[in-house]
């Protein structure tokens, strides 16, 4: 079991509005920690739009999805705030004393005073392979994010997928590889600089294209071994693989926020608008996760909704200090918090 972490805010979603959230939390002194269940943190801004640009972020004329997550990290840079990648929420407990008990999936849990659901849509979870038994080999030999293999040498590698993730990968893997793109049909969603050099490197021999199907498996000392694969005049085959990359793009899913007990309206969270506070007393949902009359699904949206709702998390963690309005333009303390010189 993983050492328990204390904290007096603990936010779900590492996207633009939860990484706000802990910018906000900051300023008030609330010590935050974040959970995202990707390796990565940017949520949809990095798996939808990474590169395309966005006009409608205040003060900021242009910038990408890719360039406002790097600014949003750099901002919370004064805070250390701690990440916490890979792993979903997966339960929540109300406790007497100290507000919330959570656990998550690698078997991290903690106790925080107030819940920050940043959520977006939901978890971005990847697509995962629907060949029966192929699950047992997930984390040794089936993984479905780059940062996640294994650093040997020469491996044989399959990469299924047809979207531009699955074909970077295996144009950068083919360096230091023997590399296998695998997809059903000889049509892919890439950049076209990326499917030239892909084209290229299969012509030259130095990557191999497999059209088709993984129809099932083969092992070797309890070890994946081969893939039986079946082209697209149903001959099956196999295909020797030590290590199986799955790259078919990721889908939102709720999850378990739909077990929690608060209030829902078409799988999103009911809040209110003064403190953008859920059903539960300390548990605040802020960016696309929320619903309220009039709500919009915009960034600039999620950054208000985040902003009310640190000031509503401080009466909870201080209850006995009056909240104050103070600006950064001004005020000493924030100033020593963000780490800036005071004159």
């Amino acid at each position: 079991m993983k050492q328990p972490i204390e904290t007096q805010a603990l936010i779900i979603g590492a996207g633009p509005a939860g990484l706000f959230a802990a910018f906000e939390l900051g300023l008030m002194g609330i010590s935050a920690h974040i959970v995202d269940a990707l390796p990565y943190v940017g949520g949809q801004c990095i798996e939808l739009y990474p590169d395309k640009p966005i006009y409608d972020i205040p003060g900021t004329p242009a910038t990408t999805g890719r360039q406002l997550v790097a600014s949003l990290l750099e901002q919370i840079k004064p805070f250390d705030t701690p990440l916490h990648l890979g792993q979903q929420v997966s339960a929540i407990e109300k406790q007497t004393d100290t507000g919330f008990k959570l656990s998550t999936t690698e078997g991290q849990t903690f106790t925080s005073q107030t819940i920050f659901i940043a959520a977006g849509v939901g978890a971005f979870l990847p697509k995962k392979l629907s060949v029966a038994g192929l699950d047992a080999f997930e984390g040794r030999q089936i993984f479905y994010h780059v940062s996640q293999l294994p650093k040997d040498a020469n491996q044989r590698i399959t990469i299924v997928g047809s979207e531009d993730a699955a074909v970077q990968a295996a144009i950068e893997l083919s360096q230091h590889h023997t590399v296998t793109l695998l997809h059903r049909r000889d049509v892919f969603n890439a950049a076209p600089d990326s499917l030239s050099t892909m084209r290229n490197l299969v012509a030259s021999g130095k990557m191999q294209l497999s059209i088709g199907q993984i129809a099932g498996f083969e092992t070797d000392n309890a070890k994946l071994s081969a893939l039986q694969i079946t082209d697209v005049n149903g001959v099956t085959a196999p295909l020797p693989t030590d290590t199986l990359l799955v790259l078919q793009g990721l889908s939102p899913k709720l999850g378990p926020v739909a077990d929690w007990g608060l209030a829902l309206d078409r799988k999103q969270l009911q809040v209110d608008t003064e403190k953008f506070q859920t059903s539960e007393v300390g548990i605040f949902a802020v960016g696309d996760i929320n619903t309220y009359p009039g709500k919009r699904k915009l960034i600039v949206s999620g950054f208000h909704e985040a902003t009310l709702a640190a000031f509503a998390a401080a009466e909870i963690v201080f209850p006995n200090t009056p909240t104050q309005l103070l600006y950064t333009t001004t005020s000493t303390l924030l100033l020593k918090r963000l780490g800036r010189s005071v004159e």
